[in-house]
């Protein structure tokens, strides 16, 4: 692989230690987060600001989370190699790409076929081959592929989906962002006990809604 120009080295290098100034620990989500180049998953206008650590506009009227966001949302998960995850809102195909450097599978359900077949062919290219892009409504998700080990909701809910808690397995986690669309969010986990989920709130964040149903157009 031909060696980075300088300023981009540079660049790298402040986006690595920015996660760890702001507390990421799990080394293998930090070597996933260096490993997936951020600068595929952005629009060509924002390429210059991809290892910036901030949300970034994608089309469909979507984002690409910040990357401090990836990372946390990644670590909280606690992924292992032998797991499936499942994540609802493929968006760029940015969070699914870092997933797939910690699990055995990821499958990301898309409701824009615009955002779906661009991240997968994006996925594809880039030789992220244990992910499976699949259009459809994300809070449904994919009760026939249940139960999942993990489960990661990157638009933010008003209420806490039911039939994505009902596709937890037994020890499994789910992370997402739960609140008004319009208000305070705050970011949730659900550990899946035998007597069922228990839940612990972690940060504030801001999301894209998380919308019923596949999109009409787009």
């Amino acid at each position: 692989m031909p060696d980075q120009p300088a300023d981009e080295s540079v660049e790298r290098m402040e986006f690595m230690l920015t996660l760890r100034r702001r507390g990421i620990s799990d080394q293998a989500v930090l070597r996933a987060m260096d490993e997936v180049p951020r600068e595929h998953f952005v629009g060509p206008a924002d390429t210059e600001s991809a290892y910036t650590d901030h949300a970034l506009p994608i089309a469909c009227g979507q984002t690409i989370s910040q990357p401090y966001v990836v990372a946390y949302m990644s670590e909280q998960l606690a992924v292992r190699p032998d797991h499936r995850v499942l994540e609802i809102g493929t968006g760029s195909g940015y969070q699914a790409a870092v997933l797939s450097r910690l699990a055995r599978e990821v499958i990301s359900i898309e409701r824009y076929r615009t955002l779906a077949d661009t991240a997968r062919s994006r996925l594809k290219t880039l030789g992220y081959d244990n992910v499976e892009i699949v259009l459809g409504d994300g809070l449904v998700g994919m009760p026939e592929r249940a139960p999942f080990d993990r489960i990661i909701v990157t638009a933010a809910a008003e209420t806490i989906p039911e039939a994505l808690v009902e596709q937890l397995g037994v020890d499994g986690v789910m992370i997402l962002p739960l609140g008004p669309h319009s208000g305070p969010q705050e970011l949730v986990k659900l550990t899946m006990t035998k007597q069922g989920p228990v839940r612990t709130n972690l940060i504030p964040v801001r999301f894209v809604p998380l919308l019923p149903g596949r999109a009409r157009e787009l």
